[in-house]
C-alpha cells in the first residue's frame, strides 16, 4: 500500500517535488499537496511581468490540474493547514479535515515583510507577493495613480517595473546607497539606477521611511528627513520572512527557516523541508534555483536512493525595465582577488569578473547578460581559465575559439 506523502505548500517548490517524484517513484506514495491560496500553482517570478500586462494569468500556472490528476495527486487549495500533530502524525485544514501522514514535506514559502511603520494600516498602502496583490495593484496602476515602492531589491525593482508599465508614476525608495547591494558592485548598480531612471521610474537612494501619512487612505511616504513623497498607493517590497509557524508551534527546531540537515529532514526524521521556508547550514535561499535543487536531492532520498543536499551557489538572472541584470558569486574583489572590467557606458554595458587563484570566483553583467549559464558553469565547476582569460569578458564564443 502506497505511503501517505503530504506536502504543505502548493507554490514552485512543491510543484518541482511532485515533478521529480513521478519520475523516480511513481506509485510509491499517496500524495496530498495542501495550498493556503484558491488556484492551482504559479510561477511567483512572473508576477511583475503579469502586473506590467506582458503576460495573462493562465501564462502564469506551472502545470495544468490534469498534469496533477496523471500522477494521482489529491490537490487541496484554498485551505490552509492549522495545526501539525507529530504525535499522531497528521494535519488539521482550516476547515476542520484532518489528513494522515507517513512523511511530511513542508515547502509553505515565506511572507512579505511589512515592518511596524506608522500608517502601515491605512487603505492603500500594499505588499507584493501573489496574484490578489497584482490583481490591487493594477487597479491603481492603470489610472495613472501616484505610486511609491519600498525597497531596491530583487522584489522592489520587479514591483516597480510592473507598475511602471501599468501606467503608473513609480518613486521607487531605498534605504542604502546603491540598488541590489547584495547582488552588485557601486558601478553596476549605478548603471541600473540610470536605465530605471531612463524609463521613468524616479529613484531615490538613502531613503530612510519613517512613516504614512492619510486619513482615510495614505496620501503621502514621510521620510526621515521630513520629506512628503505624494501616494495613492505603497508598495512595500524590502524582503520575505520564512513561513515557519506550523514547524514552529509543533515543536520543530526552527531558527530564521525551518533547521534542515544535507538530508532536508528536520530533528523529526518523518518530517522534511524545502524552499523558502528551509535553512540549510545556516542559510535560506529566497531564490527558485535552491528550491529546485533541494527538490531534487528530496525527491531522490524519498525514492529510497542516496543524495546530499550541501547548498547552492547564489546566482541572479533577471530583466528590470527591459535593462538584463546578472551576478553569481563575489562581487568585490576581496584580499587576493584580481578583477578584470569591461565597460561601455555609450550603450550601457557593464562586465566584471573576479578571479581569485587562475579562477573565476563572481561576476557581475549589466545591460548585456549573454554568457551568464557560461559564466555561472566556471564559477560553479572552479576550472583553471588561465587559456580564456583575455577573452573572457567577450563570451563563451570567443572563449571556445581561445581554449
Amino acid at each position: 500500500m502506497a505511503e501517505p506523502l503530504v506536502i504543505v505548500g502548493k507554490g514552485m517548490a512543491a510543484t518541482r517535488l511532485v515533478d521529480e517524484l513521478s519520475q523516480r517513484a511513481l506509485g510509491r506514495y499517496s500524495i496530498a499537496v495542501i495550498g493556503a491560496e484558491p488556484r492551482l500553482a504559479y510561477n511567483r517570478v512572473l508576477l511583475s511581468p503579469l502586473l506590467a500586462g506582458e503576460i495573462g494569468e493562465p501564462e502564469i500556472e506551472l502545470k495544468p490540474a490534469a498534469w496533477w490528476q496523471a500522477r494521482g495527486v489529491s490537490m487541496l487549495y484554498g485551505k490552509p493547514v492549522t495545526r501539525l500533530n507529530r504525535a499522531a502524525k497528521s494535519v488539521t485544514l482550516a476547515d476542520g479535515l484532518t489528513l494522515p501522514y507517513g512523511k511530511l514535506v513542508l515547502a509553505t514559502g515565506s511572507k512579505p515583510l511589512k515592518p511596524p511603520f506608522p500608517g502601515g494600516e491605512l487603505p492603500g498602502v500594499a505588499t507584493f507577493r501573489d496574484t490578489a496583490d497584482v490583481e490591487a495593484m493594477r487597479g491603481y496602476a492603470e489610472r495613472g495613480a501616484r505610486v511609491v515602492v519600498i525597497g531596491g531589491g530583487l522584489l522592489g525593482l520587479e514591483a516597480a517595473y510592473g507598475l511602471a508599465r501599468a501606467g503608473g508614476k513609480v518613486t521607487l525608495l531605498h534605504l542604502v546607497d546603491r540598488l541590489m547591494e547584495r547582488q552588485l558592485d557601486a558601478e553596476g548598480a549605478g548603471l541600473l539606477a540610470a536605465a530605471m531612471a531612463q524609463r521613468g521610474i524616479a529613484v531615490r537612494l538613502n531613503a530612510s521611511t519613517k512613516g504614512f501619512v492619510g486619513r482615510d487612505k495614505v496620501e503621502a511616504v514621510e521620510l526621515a528627513d521630513g520629506t512628503l513623497i505624494p501616494a495613492d498607493l505603497v508598495v512595500i517590497a524590502i524582503g520575505v520572512r520564512p513561513n515557519i509557524d506550523l514547524a514552529d508551534n509543533a515543536g520543530i527546531a526552527t531558527n530564521r527557516g525551518i533547521v534542515v540537515d544535507d538530508h532536508l529532514a528536520s530533528d523529526d526524521p518523518s518530517i522534511f523541508a524545502i524552499g523558502e521556508c528551509a535553512e540549510h547550514r545556516g542559510q535560506v535561499y529566497g531564490l527558485v534555483e535552491p528550491a529546485y535543487e533541494q527538490a531534487r536531492v528530496l525527491a531522490t532520498r524519498l525514492a529510497g536512493k542516496d543524495a546530499s543536499y550541501s547548498g547552492s551557489l547564489l546566482s541572479t538572472n533577471l530583466k528590470v525595465s527591459g535593462v538584463g541584470v546578472f551576478s553569481a558569486g563575489e562581487f568585490e574583489a576581496g584580499d587576493g582577488a584580481e578583477v578584470m572590467v569591461l565597460r561601455d557606458p555609450s550603450s550601457g554595458v557593464y562586465r566584471k569578473f573576479v578571479l581569485r587563484e587562475g579562477r573565476l570566483a563572481g561576476c557581475v553583467l549589466v545591460g548585456d547578460t549573454a554568457g551568464a549559464l557560461f559564466y555561472l558553469g566556471l564559477i560553479r565547476s572552479q576550472q583553471d581559465i588561465a587559456p580564456i582569460r583575455a577573452d573572457l569578458p567577450f563570451g563563451e564564443a570567443y572563449c571556445a575559439r581561445a581554449a
